[in-house]
């Protein structure tokens, strides 16, 4: 399929309205953005591992684990009339921070000597930052919201370098969107036992 003189897959384009869709339902805190989420992380894992992003087609499989995490601990905190997000405590980013180097230099290094990667490092880094994101949206985390942002504006730039130009145009939404959930998300913070 061509758009406006660019190839394009239809698994490119039916991951892209999932992963709007998701996203779209993530900020309004609907937890049907769990199945729909589990669309787009099959659609684009597909796709990725096409185009020899290992660690991003990897982080879908990841990504299927914590839907389903989050689909079931959003389940279990439905009984609440009302969501709320919590904070990261300080200290923990450190240890978030730690777990992202760690993580980006180990991948980084297995898809740079074991396979023929694009791209082994940056991928890995933003498959990092990825996982800790969605870790954090299945915690209800407010903060996985800035993680989100800081990832997907890399991620709009990688996408360019690989002519996944509906993908990075879909990353760059989520840029939008992720600046609208942070400040949904943020009304319904607790804080100290109370909703901000």
């Amino acid at each position: 399929m061509e758009i406006w003189g660019q190839q394009l897959s239809m698994t490119e384009l039916f991951g892209s309205f999932f992963g709007i869709a998701g996203v779209y339902l993530t900020v309004k805190k609907n937890i049907w953005c769990f199945p729909t989420g589990l669309a787009n992380v099959a659609l684009y894992g597909i796709l990725f591992f096409n185009e020899r992003l290992y660690a991003d087609a990897i982080l879908q499989i990841f990504y299927l684990i914590l839907l389903v995490f989050g689909w079931t601990q959003w389940k279990k905190s439905s009984q609440q009339t009302h969501f709320i997000a919590t904070g990261i405590e300080k200290e923990f980013w450190i240890i978030l921070a730690i777990i992202c180097i760690g993580s980006t230099m180990l991948l980084g290094t297995v898809f740079k000597n074991y396979t023929d990667a694009s791209l082994p490092y940056l991928d890995s880094l933003l498959t990092s930052m990825s996982f800790i994101a969605q870790w954090m949206v299945a915690k209800k985390k407010l903060e996985n919201w800035l993680v989100w942002i800081v990832a997907d504006i890399v991620y709009v730039g990688m996408y360019i370098y690989k002519e996944l130009y509906l993908t990075a145009g879909l990353y760059f939404v989520f840029i939008i969107l992720a600046f609208i959930g942070y400040q949904e998300w943020k009304k319904k913070l607790a804080v100290n036992g109370s909703v901000a």
